[in-house]
């Protein structure tokens, strides 16, 4: 599932990005849960974490083996 903010998809957003918007207020309660699991994952040093929406079928085949991907990918800094 892409992340949402602001009715505005989000395919890629860094930790201190996506902690901005938390603290923002501007994330649903249901997605809170998950975006702090993904912060604590990179924060722990997992590389990226990816948000999908597991109700798509071959959601993980799609974010894995197409460029623009289909879910929200989580990094810790912004990539080249």
């Amino acid at each position: 599932m892409l992340f949402r903010s602001h009715d505005s998809l989000i395919s890629r957003i860094t930790s201190p990005e996506l902690e901005e918007l938390l603290d923002g207020g501007s994330v649903s309660q249901g997605m809170l849960p998950k975006l702090r699991s993904a912060i604590d994952a990179i924060d722990a040093g997992v590389d990226q974490v990816h948000i999908l929406d597991g109700r798509m079928q071959h959601a993980l085949l799609l974010e894995i083996f197409t460029p623009e991907g289909i879910g929200t990918m989580i990094t810790k800094e912004a990539r080249p």
